[in-house]
Parts: C-alpha cells; structure tokens; sequence
C-alpha cells in the first residue's frame, strides 16, 4: 500500500520557480516536495541538471543507471520519470524489458553491464574490488566517478521519495511499471 504524502507541495518564492521552470517546465511533485526546503530544492536543482546534462558519459547509459536503481529502490515515480527520458536519450524497449535480468539478457553489451554492475553495487550499498575493477575494465576514473554520482544520487532520490511519500503525477500514471 502506498504511503500517505508526508509533506505537502510547497510553493516556490519567484526567483526559485523561475529557475524550476527553465530546467524542467512545470517542477514535478518531487521538487514541490524538497520545497519546504528552499536552499536544499535550489541546491539539489542544480546537482541533478549537472548529472543530467554537463557529463561525459553517453545520457542512455546514464538513464540505464537510473533505470536499474528505481527497480532496486522500487521507486515506481523515479522508474516513471524517467522511463521517457530514457527512450529519448535512445534506450531500446528491449533493454528497457530486460533491465532487471541485465546479466542473463544478451541486450547489453559488456560496457552497460559493468555500469550496471556498479549501479547496483552503488545502490545496494557496497562496492566490491571486484565491482570496481569490472567498471574500470570499461570506464576511466572521470567516467567511474560520474556514473557511479548518477547511482548514489538516484538511489537517494528514491529514498528522499518514499520519505516524503511523494505521488506520482497523474499523466505518468501509464508509466509507473510493477518493479522487479
């Protein structure tokens, strides 16, 4: 059973909506959330349009990452917010099917899975030598270090939802899955 929302939607002072709007349009519940919170929605706004837009890593890739920690965090807003910014950024439907049986699935290559790998380690909490050593097989340091940023800050951005206890938009609704 969902949870109740546990804080309202706040309203934003006029500078702070203006800035909203230019990076997402109408800001989702998510952002009305972290708005009891000024300084923080303000802050946490730029850090997520950073790891959205001013990396280097492949933004599919990225979406894959953020994809497979919402399945991890069962976070069934993340998954839907996220599930057309995926297809956007070029992400098949059949990578999008097979993300929770990535290892088994012949969908990826051996560049996705290792950052996959290393998503669910990030998520789950733990990163092995072996994690590691997997994703630098593929990655550079600058890459290991921005995707493994994008899973830490998706993994709390799950957790930040459920604490809120944020609902899911309306018109999103179609895309909120059952999460492996």
């Amino acid at each position: 059973m969902r949870a109740m929302p546990r804080v309202p939607m706040a309203q934003f002072e006029p500078a702070l909506r203006k800035r909203l709007e230019e990076l997402w349009g109408e800001p989702p519940n998510l952002y009305r959330g972290l708005g009891n919170h000024p300084a923080l929605v303000a802050a946490w706004t730029e850090f997520s349009k950073m790891l959205r837009h001013d990396t280097r890593t492949p933004r599919a890739l990225r979406e894959l990452v953020i994809l497979r920690g919402a399945q991890l965090m069962r976070s069934e807003y993340e998954w839907a917010q996220h599930l057309r910014m995926a297809r956007k950024a070029g992400v098949p439907d059949a990578q999008i099917e097979a993300l929770a049986d990535w290892r088994n699935s012949g969908k990826f290559d051996e560049k996705e899975k290792a950052a996959l790998r290393l998503a669910e380690a990030v998520t789950n909490g733990r990163v092995t030598d072996e994690d590691y050593a997997q994703a630098m097989r593929h990655f550079d340091h600058h890459d290991y270090v921005e995707l493994a940023a994008v899973a830490a800050f998706y993994a709390m951005v799950g957790r930040m939802l459920d604490a809120m206890g944020i609902e899911l938009e309306p018109e999103l609704r179609e895309h909120a899955p059952k999460l492996a």
